[in-house]
């Protein structure tokens, strides 16, 4: 009884999680511009997507902000990783308060407070003030992502890579970074998809050639909402849909191999 009432209720749970994007890939397909009356089936919203300049520049803005700023706060978050796990006991601590703030603090706030900082800065508004918010967030995710698996590590094989003649130069590249590349990766995945995903700070820190399509989805509220978008949202899920199949085949194959070898 109990295993048929866990079954329901993840059912309800991935029910209310996947219905809206199956409704919106659903009336991607939809000949009419209503959200509520099917009236028809047609690529014509998949053809039109690609020739609409608007949204085409935007999506260009949002995956270049988006692999700067993740390939920056990878950098960035993995090196402050590795400074916090050899501070001290209390200096750690307060380095992780500080590190957990920008996470936990509302994202209104973090967006207002960067404007002001870029306007006292005397930046204009535009890409630059686009990607140094993105990493500001972006770096914490790497961080919290990282120090785990240098928890996990054994030290003992940097000790070991030092014994057969490897500076620390070497150690770094050769023992540590492979040890804790899980986490790197994850923290590069998150850091992309939480720079995709924001539209609050990005609204208060980018520039009118600027605009990310989190800000130009907004502005189309205020009209209508393109069923172009259905369309693009609908491209963007199953890209997500097939990098996370991707992954978990890959480290599904690692950790056999890992047992294997155990073994």
């Amino acid at each position: 009884m109990r295993r048929h009432v866990s079954r329901i209720y993840m059912a309800i749970i991935f029910f209310f999680l996947y219905s809206p994007i199956a409704v919106m890939a659903v009336y991607s397909f939809n000949s009419s511009k209503s959200r509520t009356v099917w009236t028809g089936f047609t690529l014509d919203w998949y053809g039109k997507l690609f020739h609409n300049e608007t949204i085409i520049n935007s999506l260009g803005v949002t995956m270049i902000v988006a692999l700067i700023a993740s390939v920056v706060s990878t950098v960035l978050g993995t090196l402050a990783a590795i400074g916090i796990f050899n501070m001290k006991k209390k200096s750690r601590g307060l380095v992780m308060y500080f590190t957990y703030l920008p996470i936990l603090n509302p994202e209104i706030v973090t967006g207002v407070s960067l404007m002001l900082l870029f306007v006292f800065a005397g930046l204009d508004m535009g890409f630059v003030t686009l990607i140094l918010a993105h990493i500001s967030f972006c770096v914490p995710y790497v961080i919290l992502n990282v120090l785990p698996k240098l928890r996990q590590m054994d030290m003992s094989l940097c000790e070991a890579a030092q014994d057969l003649g490897c500076n620390q130069r070497g150690v770094f590249g050769k023992v540590i970074i492979p040890e804790i590349m899980p986490g790197v990766l994850t923290g590069f995945l998150m850091s992309i998809t939480y720079s995709i995903d924001d539209f609050v700070i990005s609204y208060f820190t980018h520039g009118a050639e600027s605009q990310n399509l989190s800000v130009t989805i907004y502005s189309m509220t205020r009209r209508k909402v393109s069923p172009e978008i259905n369309a693009l949202s609908t491209i963007i899920f199953l890209i997500v849909l097939a990098i996370l199949l991707i992954m978990n085949i890959t480290d599904a194959k690692r950790q056999k191999k890992l047992q294997r070898r155990a073994a």
